[in-house]
C-alpha cells in the first residue's frame, strides 16, 4: 500500500534532495510479471511513495516544452488553467506496463472535465512508443524526450522524478501538487490526487 505523506517545505528544498535515478530494463511482458511477483531482478523502481505539496509551498509553475510522437509541439502553456497529470515512462519498463491501464482509465474518466494527461517517454523511438500505446490501449499523447531530455530537465529543477515510472499531478497554476514514485498499484490513489487538485481554488 502506498505511503502517503504531506510536505509543507518549499520545492527548492525537495529539488536539492537527490539526483535522478532512471533505471534501465529490457522490453518484455515477462518482466512485467516479474515486477508483479516482487522479485525485482535487474530492475530498480520507486516504492510507490506519494508526496503531496501544500499549495503555499509549491513554488513557481513548471515551464516545459517538447514534441509529441507525431512532431506536434507541446508546452506547459497548452495546459494553462487545467489540472495536468504527467507520467514518465518507457516501453521496456515493467511497472510502466502494469500501470498503463489505470492511467488510461483515469484519462477517460476525466477527459473533458479540465484534466489533461501527458506521457513523457524517456528512451523510446516513435515506433516503439506507438507499439506500446497500441498494445496497452493508451490514447493520451506522449512527448518523446530521449533526444533532448527537455521535459525531464524542466521537472527535475523542481520535483525530481527520481524513478521510472513517476507520475506528477500539476495544479491549475502549473505547479507540482503531488508526486507518485513508482507504479500505481491501482487507480484510486491518483484519482484522489486529481480530485483534490480539481477542488483547489488557490
Amino acid at each position: 500500500m502506498n505511503r502517503r505523506s504531506r510536505f509543507l517545505v518549499p520545492l527548492a528544498a525537495v529539488a536539492a534532495s537527490a539526483a535522478l535515478v532512471l533505471s534501465g530494463c529490457t522490453s518484455s511482458d515477462g518482466l512485467a510479471s516479474q515486477y508483479r511477483a516482487g522479485t525485482g531482478q535487474n530492475y530498480i523502481a520507486g516504492d510507490g511513495t506519494v508526496t503531496e505539496f501544500a499549495a503555499g509551498s509549491r513554488g513557481a509553475a513548471v515551464d516545459f516544452s517538447g514534441k509529441l510522437a507525431d512532431g506536434t509541439p507541446v508546452s506547459s502553456k497548452d495546459y494553462a488553467g487545467d489540472v495536468l497529470v504527467v507520467n514518465f515512462w518507457y516501453a521496456g519498463c515493467p511497472p510502466c506496463r502494469v500501470e498503463a491501464p489505470f492511467l488510461e482509465s483515469l484519462y477517460q474518466k476525466y477527459k473533458g472535465d479540465g484534466v489533461d494527461f501527458l506521457g513523457v517517454n524517456l528512451y523510446d523511438t516513435e515506433s516503439t512508443a506507438a507499439s506500446f500505446e497500441k498494445d496497452k490501449g493508451v490514447t493520451y499523447p506522449s512527448v518523446l524526450d530521449r533526444d533532448t531530455g527537455s521535459v525531464l530537465l524542466a521537472f527535475s529543477k523542481t520535483v525530481p522524478p527520481k524513478a521510472t515510472p513517476t507520475t506528477l499531478v500539476i495544479d491549475k497554476k502549473g505547479r507540482v501538487a503531488a508526486r507518485i514514485l513508482g507504479a500505481l498499484p491501482d487507480a484510486s490513489t491518483l484519482n484522489s490526487l486529481i480530485s483534490d487538485a480539481i477542488a483547489e481554488t488557490n
